[in-house]
Formats: structure tokens, sequence, C-alpha cells
């Protein structure tokens, strides 16, 4: 397993991490992910441990705390071997403090994400939305206690805009307070606007990405293309209304490119597009899924090696889509190409 750094931290990340999504899956969404119980949990934990994939991702709102709990009974004799990152800030219930990142609401929920995992400390904690109704600075100053007193190592965001992150590293800054080195993001072959802005901020201020649905939703698993609709058994017959969107063509483009490549290599269709993702700027580690055994084995079947520059050119191209304004003019007009900064 390859480790990196996590953006401009000194905490040291392994390539591809392992999101719990599925661990005691219940409700129409993470109980179409997957049903994993403590036992299971701790087969896929073993397996993942072997191969050297030592970070953990889960979050609160995954199953109202069940995975946490599943996590952290997995985790229980071995919490040293493993970094473990929560998310928060979506609602937990109906209550006025049940969903953000007030002060009182983010200590509460750390407090509680301690004890649903059974530990003592978060190595990375994320805020799993962008809040507009807390002041950065409140924000910011409760990161930097929790930090002080060790029940948080690192912060980080996910699903944030750009100009929110940069504030929040500003304020930081300016108080001398810890700075978010973390970005969990979505990003795919058939999902690339992380990179018209947030991965050139994250190269100038030293955060690291977080890869989360590198598949696309489990669209890119060599299951669907232009003659196969989704299978019977996938996922995205239940869950599909809360995928990002991806228009067929554009689909059918990149899994066609993805079929060319896998048979050139002799790898499967998964492990090539998250290949293609651990060679791309700022990705600090790929966050892979599994219900089973064989589904983890093959995702971690897309390291210790690497994609030639010709078959990253021609995944590059297959999924290349024109950007949204104000980017769109730095990709069609001559005068304003000659002043875009170069892909980071």
């Amino acid at each position: 397993m390859d480790y990196r750094q996590l953006g401009a931290s000194g905490l040291r990340v392994p390539a591809l991490s392992f999101g719990t999504g599925t661990f005691g899956g219940k409700g129409p969404l993470f109980g179409a992910w997957g049903q994993s119980d403590a036992a299971a949990a701790r087969r896929l934990l073993d397996i993942c441990l072997d191969a050297g994939v030592t970070l953990f991702d889960t979050a609160d709102v995954y199953s109202d705390g069940a995975s946490e709990e599943v996590l952290g009974a997995a985790i229980r004799g071995r919490r040293d071997a493993v970094l473990v990152s929560t998310k928060t800030g979506l609602p937990m219930g109906d209550g006025p403090q049940d969903w953000g990142a007030s002060r009182a609401r983010l200590i509460r929920a750390v407090e509680d994400s301690l004890r649903r995992l059974g530990t003592d400390h978060i190595d990375l904690l994320q805020l799993h939305a962008f809040d507009a109704h807390t002041p950065v600075e409140e924000l910011m100053a409760t990161l930097d206690r929790l930090i002080a007193v060790g029940k948080v190592c690192y912060a980080g965001v996910s699903n944030y805009p750009g100009w929110q992150l940069m504030k929040a590293q500003a304020v930081a800054d300016r108080h001398g307070w810890p700075r978010l080195v973390a970005h969990q993001v979505y990003y795919s072959l058939i999902g690339r606007a992380y990179e018209w802005e947030l991965m050139p901020l994250a190269t100038d201020q030293g955060v690291g990405a977080l890869v989360w649905s590198p598949l696309g939703w489990g669209r890119l698993t060599g299951k669907i293309g232009r003659d196969r609709p989704i299978p019977a058994g996938s996922r995205l017959h239940d869950t599909a209304a809360f995928a990002p969107p991806v228009a067929d063509e554009h689909l059918y483009r990149v899994v066609d490119a993805l079929q060319a490549v896998a048979a050139e290599t002799g790898r499967s269709v998964p492990q090539i597009a998250l290949n293609w993702l651990l060679q791309r700027p700022t990705v600090s580690s790929v966050i892979i899924g599994a219900r089973d055994e064989a589904q983890l084995l093959d995702n971690l079947g897309a390291v210790g090696w690497a994609l030639s520059e010709e078959q990253m050119a021609a995944l590059d191209a297959a999924s290349d889509q024109l950007p949204p304004y104000p980017h769109t003019p730095y990709r069609q007009q001559e005068g304003f190409a000659r002043l875009a900064p170069p892909l980071v």
C-alpha cells in the first residue's frame, strides 16, 4: 500500500481507505448499500489491514449512528492500528439542536461519536456539509478547542463550497487556529467537477482530497454499458435518486474507454477507474466500499501498478466535459485560454 500525506498535515494515510456506509445499514439509502454486522465488518477490516488499508471512514448520520457502532465493535482491541474518520453536521433528528455545526451541536456530536465508536479520540473529524447558520469564527474556534483537548486530531470538511473553505482557512490563519487539512469530495471519471475550482484551491491551500463514490455510485463497475441495463440486485434501483446525476451517453462513453483500457491491461473496470483517481493531483486517499469480500479484494487490486500516460490520456478525453461559467471561457476563448492556469 502506498501512503500519502493528508494535504499539508503530518498525517500519513493509505492511498485507499475504507468507507463504512454499509455497516449496520438501515433505511431506504443505507439499507440498500449493505447491512454488515460486527462479525462481517471485522472480517472486512481484517482484509483491509492485511492489505495496508488503515483509514476507516464513517459518519454519525450513517444509519442513525449504527455505522459508527459497528465500526467501533470491529476495531475493538486494535484501535492503535487504525485511523478513524467520521463526519457530522447533517440532521440526526428533528430538534433545533440536532443539525448543523454550532458550538453546542458540534461538541455534543463529537461526544456522541466517541461513545458509539468506543474510543477517546477521532483521528479526522469532517463537517459533513456547509452550515450557513453558524459563523465561521464559531466553527473554527470550536474545532480548535476539540483539537486542544485531544478529542480530535485533525479537522476537515466534506461537500464544501470553495469560497467557504477558503474563508475558514483565512479565519484559522488570523487566529492561529489549526487549518482544515482534508476535503471529502465526490470525484470520479463521470463526475470531474471537483477539478474546476476545488482542486486548484486544494493545491494552493494544502487540502488533501478524500474521494467518495469513486465508482460513480456503482455505475463504473463494468456491469452497466450501452447494451447492458442496470442489473438486478444493483443498489442503483433503490438509490439512483440520491446519486450524482450523469447523462447516459456520457456514462457509456466513459465505460467504453474503461473497457478498452481494461482489455489492454488485464485489470477489472473498477480497478482502472480507481487507478485513474490515484494519479490525479491533490488526491490523498480514495475511499472504497464493499458489501462482501469479493468486491473488497477486487478494489484492493487498484494499487501497486499505474496506468500509462497514453491510457490516462484516453480516459481523460473520454470523460472530459465543458465546465460551467465562469470556467467556460477559459476553455473556449483564445484570450482567456492564455490566462488560464495550468492543470494542477
